[in-house]
């Protein structure tokens, strides 16, 4: 969805992601490359981890957009790594918002598939999901 920013005036794309328990949700601004996370730099909420960083400017480097769009982001939920890739998926589809050609290559990549795999729940008689008592014969 393409919204207009009242403040700039520029034009402003979301994008929602979501990994586990994190949900990001995303937008896209015309400027420099500046990446903003709850308020905060990215490079300092991601901890300066060279991974997180590398996963979530992937799809900006796919299409060599990397230094024309800021982001901005709120994250919730979940750690940092889960964090990183529901922003990453956020990032791909508002891409694809900006223009419907972005999709393909986007897509060959997997940045457009959500990570399905969630912790499993917990079972009664059971310690953990699938940990068991130990066994006792007597």
């Amino acid at each position: 969805m393409q919204a207009v920013d009242t403040n700039s005036g520029r034009a402003v794309y979301w994008g929602t992601g979501r990994r586990k328990s994190a949900v990001a949700r995303v937008r896209l601004v015309p400027g420099t490359g500046q990446m903003t996370v709850n308020g905060k730099p990215g490079d300092l909420y991601f901890q300066f981890n060279a991974n997180y960083l590398g996963v979530i400017k992937a799809p900006l480097e796919t299409l060599g957009l990397e230094n024309e769009y800021d982001i901005l982001v709120k994250a919730e939920g979940g750690g940092l790594t889960g964090q990183a890739d529901s922003v990453r998926l956020g990032v791909a589809r508002a891409l694809c918002q900006l223009d419907p050609e972005n999709r393909p290559p986007l897509k060959t990549e997997g940045y457009l598939t959500r990570d399905p795999r969630a912790k499993e729940r917990k079972k009664y008689g059971l310690h953990k999901a699938r940990k068991a008592p130990q066994y006792s014969k007597r």
